[in-house]
């Protein structure tokens, strides 16, 4: 009994031992063995790209960095970023910088030939014109921004100048709020013959200048003392649309500024645009409601007004487009009616150097002054033209905008010519022969 129990503890203490040693063994395997290394972090995503609608690369990242495969073309509207992280800067790149980060690409209305053909005549035009920039945005009749041209080029590539004196890198388009001048004239003729206040037979007394609660309104182009109302926005008068526009309240005059989307601060949902700088109408003297009617008094983007002049082709306000995908706000705010009687006032009464043999352009000249320390500049102008291609039936709607030539700074001088320019090149684009003589 005695030997049994004496070995009974025996036992159990070697098999405690070879316990214990074995998890000693196991702890020195385990602490000396080689630990795996952390997993790596999911890799960065690739920033995401920009395309043109057919496919065209405008923006891309390759192992070098990002890189813009057309150069100067366009490149206002894409932009640029760090040189290091990417980051979006300037245009499009700033614009979408979130969703690019995280690796969305994103395909543009833009059609790379019409750009390129846009941008052509608008840097040989402000070449003549020794301007400081130049805009030229065209839309097709579904609103989309199939070209969006800015001069002086800027090429993205290349060492960055200082920002505040080279401005070749904005795009003046969206960014650079300018009056309108007489362009607006073609808008105020529609809310005349849409309120029937006026047709484009209605006559009027228009002197060469007129005194407004103490201004004095003045016409640059000498002409008739009595014109219809086709006739004043042929010799585009101030005195004799302002007479017009009487009939109409201010109110809703107003109002159709806000239908156009003239006072609109986000005409292009997700891109930035200068907000349009409008007074509400309860503001207004009656100089001032003059000078609105007639394209002065108040601030809009070039996008604005392309917008609102693509009204006049069906009477249809569209929100333009750039994203493809987006769907348009449409509004209609002219009659069809209206929309064609206006065009053919402005197809008869085509500036001579818009004029573009063989087919029926139309389109309204604009001579704006620019407010220099508080008081209209007699040497600082911007010249516009905004207009159809072709008139008759619009495919396109093309607005240019040249910021203070020198020497000629009307808009019949100097934007009509990049009009006729722009209109022969998207002729021939489409496929359009020269219309048959009485068409």
């Amino acid at each position: 009994m005695t030997a049994g129990v004496s070995r009974v503890p025996l036992v159990f203490l070697g098999l405690a031992g070879w316990l214990l040693l074995f998890g000693l063994g196991v702890y020195a395997l385990v602490a000396h063995a080689p630990r795996p290394s952390p997993a790596p972090p999911p890799p960065a995503a690739v920033r995401g790209s920009l395309y043109a609608q057919d496919g065209t690369p405008l923006a891309l990242s390759l192992k070098e960095g990002r890189h813009y495969p057309l150069g100067t073309s366009a490149s206002q509207l894409v932009g640029f970023g760090e040189r290091g992280s990417g980051r979006g800067l300037e245009g499009l790149e700033r614009d979408l910088n979130a969703a690019l980060a995280e690796g969305r690409s994103f395909t543009l209305t833009l059609d790379p030939w019409i750009q390129a053909l846009v941008e052509r005549a608008l840097w040989e035009g402000l070449a003549r014109s020794r301007g400081a920039f130049a805009t030229a945005i065209v839309l097709d009749r579904q609103g989309r921004l199939v070209a969006v041209a800015n001069g002086p080029a800027f090429d993205p590539m290349a060492p960055r100048k200082d920002p505040e004196v080279d401005i070749s890198w904005r795009n003046h388009a969206f960014l650079v709020p300018l009056e309108p001048g007489s362009t607006m004239k073609a808008l105020t003729a529609a809310v005349l013959l849409e309120e029937g206040a006026a047709s484009l037979s209605t006559r009027v007394e228009a002197p060469s200048y007129r005194v407004v609660d103490g201004w004095t309104i003045r016409d640059a182009v000498p002409h008739p003392p009595v014109l219809t109302l086709a006739e004043v926005l042929k010799y585009s008068s101030n005195v004799g649309i302002s007479s017009l526009a009487e009939a109409v309240p201010m109110g809703v005059f107003y109002t159709y500024m806000q239908r156009l989307h003239l006072t609109d601060p986000e005409p292009l949902p997700g891109v930035r645009v200068a907000p349009p700088l409008v007074k509400p109408p309860k503001s207004w003297s009656k100089a001032a409601y003059a000078n609105h009617t007639f394209g002065q008094g108040f601030l809009i983007t070039p996008l604005h007004l392309a917008a609102a002049f693509a009204a006049l082709v069906d009477g249809i306000y569209r929100s333009p487009q750039l994203l493809q995908g987006q769907t348009p706000c449409e509004e209609r705010v002219f009659s069809q009616a209206t929309a064609q009687a206006v065009r053919k006032a402005l197809q008869e009464g085509l500036a001579p150097r818009a004029h573009l043999e063989g087919y029926p352009l139309a389109g309204k000249t604009g001579t704006a002054q620019v407010v220099v320390q508080g008081r209209y500049s007699r040497q600082v102008f911007t010249a516009w033209f905004a207009g159809f291609v072709p008139g008759d039936q619009p495919l396109y709607t093309v607005v240019v905008a040249v910021h203070h030539p020198k020497g000629e700074v009307h808009g019949s001088q100097v934007a009509a010519p990049i009009f006729r320019e722009i209109a022969a090149g998207l002729l021939a684009y489409r496929g359009v022969p020269p219309y048959a003589e009485g068409r």
